[in-house]
């Protein structure tokens, strides 16, 4: 009896036990999808929390990816002037280097592209007419100085009363004539710039820059007067635009400009000049604008927007049509924020020249993407079909 008592407690106590496990693992099942369920939660509340407007991009990823921003002001179509134009040398900024005396090529000292200083050889032409400006200045010097020592003499004979005053006279405008003659074939050998030896003349570049182009070969006979080096200063650069009729007279000095470059970028510069008259081709008056960016290249086709001082002005802003995207049949900007962009709807207005006003929607002062705002459309769109 004692025995069956022991036994029955035994098989209790191992009910028990299992029991009590089988209680712990229920529990520890039960609590595994209540924490996978906790997590999905989380997630969807973080992506509900994330607006569908917004565009979550680094510094980093908007330059690789183009975008390009710009602060906007008000002034609308009116206050604007929209011209094509293109980079040219100032004035001062391109020289033309030719052979003041025709010859054979002997040397050539610079290539295309080399930089060069101002008087610094370019090429050397061995020259008979070098030869002859080389004679022609010892000639003149010698006869200079000849004239002087008879002056000297004609001087002494006239103070020792031995010599009449005609005489003196006589001496004095031969010296004269002599030493303008010396001074015209010296000013006419420097202006040839004939070499020491007066059997060539040198090729210098009369300003610091770089050789853009060279028309010269070695050994080849050149002709007096004729293109053979093309040096220019890229740090001396203007822009030049055409503007209409009833525009150019809106513009004054002074009035600021922006280039647009082909790459996107802009760079400010400043309205130096208008011409008063048309040209006989296109009709147009060209504005001059002054700008100190040393990268731009001469020969460069940029569109620029000038900012009339005396243009119509309005309360509306104006961006480029670039920057105006369609997202779900609504016009809108991508505002820059500071963790990337927002998608913001916006009432546009007038179109010219690839400018758009924007009538409401948009506060002034706001940055907002304008070029490859497309590349931004894109991505918003890719979110919101991955979300569906």
């Amino acid at each position: 009896m004692i025995q069956d008592k022991r036994l029955l407690g035994g098989v209790a106590g191992a009910v028990l036990l299992a029991a009590v496990g089988g209680f712990s693992v229920a529990r520890c099942t039960s609590e595994a999808p209540a924490t996978s369920a906790d997590d999905a939660a989380t997630n969807e509340q973080a992506a509900a929390e994330t607006p569908s407007d917004t565009l979550v991009m680094s510094a980093a990823a908007i330059k690789d990816s183009g975008v390009v921003t710009e602060m906007i002001s008000a002034g609308g179509l009116g206050a604007e002037i929209v011209a094509q134009a293109i980079i040219t040398p100032s004035p001062t900024g391109e020289a033309i280097v030719t052979a003041r005396a025709g010859g054979a090529v002997t040397r050539v000292l610079k290539r295309l592209g080399d930089p060069v200083r101002a008087g610094e050889a370019l090429a050397v032409v061995e020259s008979r007419d070098a030869a002859q400006i080389a004679a022609d200045r010892t000639a003149a010097g010698a006869k200079a100085t000849l004239a002087q020592k008879a002056l000297a003499r004609e001087r002494y004979l006239y103070d020792q009363k031995v010599s009449a005053r005609v005489d003196l006279e006589t001496a004095q405008a031969e010296a004269a004539s002599a030493a303008a003659e010396a001074q015209r074939a010296r000013v006419a050998a420097g202006a040839a710039n004939i070499t020491s030896d007066g059997r060539g003349v040198i090729l210098a570049s009369p300003i610091s820059g770089r050789v853009t182009a060279m028309k010269i070969s070695l050994g080849a006979y050149v002709q007096p007067e004729t293109e053979l080096f093309r040096v220019a200063d890229p740090r001396q650069i203007q822009i030049e635009a055409a503007v209409g009729a009833s525009d150019a007279t809106r513009l004054s000095a002074g009035d600021k400009a922006i280039i647009e470059l082909p790459d996107g970028h802009t760079v400010e510069a400043r309205v130096r000049a208008v011409t008063p008259t048309l040209s006989g081709e296109t009709r147009a008056a060209t504005a001059v604008l002054d700008v100190t960016n040393s990268l731009l290249q001469p020969g460069l086709a940029v569109r620029v927007r000038m900012m009339p001082s005396r243009g119509a002005t309005t309360s509306a802003i104006v961006v480029s049509e670039e920057a105006v995207q369609s997202v779900g049949g609504r016009d809108v900007v991508f505002v820059r924020t500071a963790n990337g962009f927002k998608a913001t709807p916006v009432t546009t207005g007038q179109r010219s020249a690839g400018r758009i006003e924007i009538a409401s929607g948009l506060p002034v002062g706001t940055t907002i993407a304008t070029r490859n705002a497309f590349l931004l459309k894109a991505e918003l769109g890719k979110g919101a079909g991955e979300e569906e």
